[in-house]
C-alpha cells in the first residue's frame, strides 16, 4: 500500500518564558492508504494536539509532516488554505453544517469552493448521498435531522471531493450508543467499500475497536500500538481495554 500520511519527529510546545508544556515529544509514524487508524490516550496526552497539527490548524515546533509526499511545514498559508480544501476531509464532533443550507447544499459546499460544474456537483451529491443512505434528506435543512443523520451528511462532505485522508475528532462525542454503531458502521463502509484513509482520535474503547489499528500516546509520546488483524471487533475491543488499564488516565468503556 502506499503512503499516505508520514508524521517525522513532530514536537509542539506550548507556552513561552518558564512555562512551556511539550504537547508532542517526537512522534513519528505512517498511514498507508486506505487504512483506518485510531488515536487514543487519557486527557492530555497529545491526541488532539496530534490531529490538529496534521490538520493544518495548528503549526508544528519542530519535525516534519508529509501528505502524499507534501511537507506541511514548508507550505505558506495560501498553499495550505488550498490544501485543506483539496486533500483533507474533516468530520467533527459538533457536526459543523451550516443550518441556512439544506442538507444538499451542505454536501455540496467542498465542490462548490474548488468551483466544480453543476453537473459534476450534482452527480458527486446524488452519488455519495446515496452511499451514505441520506438521499432522502438532501432537500431538508440540518435541524430537521437527528444527530446520527448529520453525522452522516458530515461524512458524505467529507468524502465528496475524494480526500487523501479523512481526519475525525472525536465523531461520536455528540451521540448516544445506538447512533454511535450507526456512525462507526458508516466508517467501516466508507473504509472498506470506499477505500477511504481514516484517522480518528476518540477516547471510547467501543469506538476505537472499530479501527484496524490503534496509536496509544502517552505524555505526548507513542506509548504502545494494536493491529486487529484477522481478529474480530469485540477481540479488538478487549485488547483495547487491556491497553488503557496499563496506560492509566481515563477511558470510556459505555
Amino acid at each position: 500500500m502506499s503512503e499516505i500520511l508520514k508524521v517525522d519527529k513532530v514536537t509542539k510546545y506550548y507556552g513561552t518564558g518558564s512555562v512551556v508544556t511539550k504537547a508532542l515529544d517526537g512522534i513519528s509514524f505512517t498511514v498507508n492508504h486506505g487504512e483506518f487508524t485510531a488515536i487514543m490516550g487519557a486527557s492530555g496526552s497529545g491526541k488532539s494536539t496530534l490531529l490538529n497539527v496534521i490538520s493544518t490548524i495548528d503549526k508544528v515546533s519542530a519535525g516534519d509532516i508529509y501528505v502524499e509526499e507534501r511537507n506541511l511545514a514548508s507550505m505558506k498559508e495560501n498553499q495550505l488554505s488550498g490544501f485543506r480544501r483539496d486533500k483533507l476531509g474533516f468530520i467533527f464532533q459538533e457536526y459543523n453544517l451550516l443550518d441556512t443550507l439544506t442538507v444538499g447544499e451542505n454536501i455540496a459546499l467542498p465542490l462548490n469552493l474548488k468551483r466544480a460544474t453543476l453537473a459534476k456537483t450534482n452527480n458527486m451529491v446524488s452519488k455519495v448521498a446515496k452511499v451514505l443512505g441520506v438521499e432522502d434528506q438532501l432537500n431538508k435543512f440540518p435541524y430537521e435531522l437527528s444527530g446520527g443523520q448529520r453525522q452522516r451528511v458530515a461524512c458524505a462532505r467529507a468524502i465528496i471531493t475524494n480526500p487523501a485522508i479523512i481526519l475525525a475528532d472525536e465523531p461520536t462525542g455528540a451521540l448516544d450508543s445506538k447512533n454511535s454503531k450507526i456512525l462507526m458502521s458508516t466508517f467501516e463502509m466508507m473504509n472498506r467499500e470506499l477505500g477511504s484513509t481514516i484517522l480518528m482520535v476518540t477516547h471510547d474503547a467501543v469506538v476505537g475497536s472499530y479501527a484496524s489499528r490503534v496509536l496509544f500516546l502517552k505524555d505526548g509520546k507513542i506509548w504502545s500500538e494494536v493491529n486487529r488483524g484477522d481478529r474480530n471487533r469485540q477481540a479488538m475491543y478487549r485488547e483495547i481495554l487491556s491497553v488503557m488499564a496499563g496506560l492509566g488516565g481515563d477511558v470510556d468503556v459505555h
